[in-house]
């Protein structure tokens, strides 16, 4: 008898093992919980995923930082070994005799240009004064330097409201600068660069400038801020320096438009001319002052995307002043 209450006890006991090993919660005595191999590898999977979807976001901004920052290094570069700032005034620099240029076509034909510039340059003597057909400016931008860089070079646009102050570049189509930079090298950041369809004289009824609104505010990610009527308070022209000119624009409307439209023509008619710069003036977000515009002005527009892949945010000059660059 007692062998069978051994036996007993021993199987018993095996039993309890069994249940402890496969069960820890066996032994609080609660009932033991089973979970199912799919659900166990659907949670394993989930984490997984979630820690590579972290991981990649973590790659991806790293990129984007190191993006931001070649592209800002490089244009911070170029502002600091190719122009003295210090040199030009951003405001109206007064001016004595026949200082406008009436006939800006002249300066779109290299065989015009020429006669252009020598008459500009000749000096009249006059009982007490010498007298210019175009006033002078000191030219902040070593064009040279930058022309060996890259020959595409243009211009340089500077808008002294919101501390723009970029080279200007032109391809033979509007995708090669989106995504490099003026020493042409992949960045998303891109380059600021004229329609390739415009004179890179700047002599179109309408020449269109493209620039990136990037997130940190760099190329043309400040045209925003002239939603804000005390910036335009604060300047209300901008510039575009070429080697041999200097033509200063005084704003006359910022607003949102449409992707596609007349704000990106170029050339237009008498009549469609004057309905182009009607309709900048009335959609202007901002008071620009009483800024006179008429069919016979050169208009410049600064364009920039907004977020919205249908609209596009545009800041438009008409073209006030030239002067000859020294």
């Amino acid at each position: 008898m007692a062998r069978r209450k051994d036996s007993y006890i021993d199987d018993r006991w095996d039993r309890e093992d069994d249940l402890w090993e496969e069960d820890p919660g066996y032994r609080r005595g609660r009932a033991p919980k089973r979970r199912s191999g799919f659900g166990t590898f659907l949670l394993t999977l989930l984490l997984v995923v979630a820690v590579g979807v972290f991981a990649f976001s973590g790659y991806k901004l790293i990129g984007y930082y190191l993006a931001y920052k070649a592209g800002s290094d490089e244009y911070s570069e170029l502002n600091k070994d190719f122009v003295e700032e210090e040199k030009t005034s951003e405001k109206t620099p007064e001016t004595s005799g026949p200082a406008t240029l009436t006939d800006v076509t002249q300066l779109e034909n290299p065989d015009t240009l020429p006669k252009v510039l020598e008459n500009a340059l000749r000096e009249t003597a006059t009982e007490n004064e010498e007298t210019k057909s175009l006033p002078t400016l000191v030219n902040p931008v070593d064009f040279t330097q930058l022309q060996a860089i890259n020959p595409e070079v243009i211009g340089w646009i500077r808008v002294g409201a919101i501390n723009v102050s970029y080279p200007v570049a032109q391809a033979k189509d509007n995708d090669f600068y989106l995504h490099r930079t003026f020493r042409k090298v992949d960045n998303f950041a891109g380059c600021i660069f004229e329609n390739c369809d415009n004179s890179p004289y700047f002599t179109d009824q309408n020449t269109v400038i493209y620039g990136h609104n990037m997130k940190n505010g760099t190329m043309f990610g400040q045209l925003r801020k002239f939603t804000e009527q005390e910036t335009i308070d604060k300047n209300p022209y901008f510039w575009m320096f070429t080697p041999n000119f200097i033509y200063q624009y005084r704003i006359f409307s910022c607003s949102v438009v449409g992707a596609t439209g007349d704000p990106y023509m170029v050339r237009f008619s008498q009549e469609d001319y004057q309905k182009f710069i009607n309709d900048s003036i009335a959609r202007s977000e901002i008071n620009c002052g009483n800024v006179s515009v008429t069919t016979s002005d050169r208009v410049m527009t600064l364009s920039t995307c907004t977020g919205d892949s249908s609209t596009r945010r545009i800041l438009q000059g008409v073209l006030e002043q030239v002067y000859i660059a020294k």
